[in-house]
């Protein structure tokens, strides 16, 4: 039987095939998730009530259902519902970016409403727009209180790619599943995907912390 070394040994280069889905997936669906948790947050602090309800009726409708559930629906309904074949890749990215985003626009939400409104007021008292004062006042300053959110949000999301393994999709978390099937040493391959989870997490925590106490002026 080969030493557990040579076992993790033998799985890095599918280990590594797997990471890097897992990191094409969750970069793209970051950036959708960004945009649309973008408007969402902006019109969940709109002045016009119909614009704050639709905002809330799409993250609650996100946030109040399982991802899993979110997966399947876009792998397996839509399909059916429209007619289509769509990508377990483009499935996967959809459904982690709209699960994000209503998370994301809520943190854009509270950050902008964390401001005092005497912000606002005295921006406007020098003549400008609604708009121009939430983005050159306003926004600067939340933005800065948002970062841990974004960051904890980023973390859950990296983790949740795990669950596209149910639709196919060779991650990092399928990537282990396969070589187990061949291997049998759950041990040592679950060990080394775990390893590899917590390189990305535990960098995107101290890049998280770089960015905090520079903003802060420290």
């Amino acid at each position: 039987m080969d030493s557990a070394w040579q076992v993790i040994m033998d799985a890095i280069p599918l280990l590594l095939q797997g990471l890097g889905i897992t990191i094409e997936v969750i970069s793209i669906s970051l950036v959708i998730a960004m945009f649309i948790g973008f408007i969402f947050g902006l019109m969940g602090t709109s002045l016009h009530k119909t614009v704050r309800t639709i905002a809330f009726i799409y993250v609650d409708i996100i946030r109040g259902t399982p991802l899993l559930v979110q997966i399947f629906f876009i792998y397996f309904g839509l399909p059916v519902a429209l007619g289509l074949k769509i990508p377990a890749m483009v499935a996967g990215i959809i459904a982690i970016s709209l699960n994000a985003s209503a998370y994301i626009a809520e943190i854009f939400r509270a950050g902008i409403q964390s401001i005092d409104t005497g912000q606002m007021e005295a921006a406007r008292s020098l003549g400008m727009k609604r708009g121009q004062a939430m983005w050159f006042v306003v926004l600067p300053q939340a933005v800065r209180r948002m970062i841990p959110a974004f960051v904890n949000q980023f973390i859950i999301s990296l983790k949740d790619t795990s669950l596209l393994s149910v639709i196919g999709i060779q991650e990092l978390t399928q990537s282990g599943e396969i070589i187990i099937s061949t291997n049998f040493r759950a041990f040592e391959i679950w060990g080394t995907v775990g390893v590899f989870y917590f390189i990305i997490i535990y960098t995107l925590t101290r890049v998280s912390r770089v960015l905090e106490k520079r903003l802060a002026g420290r």
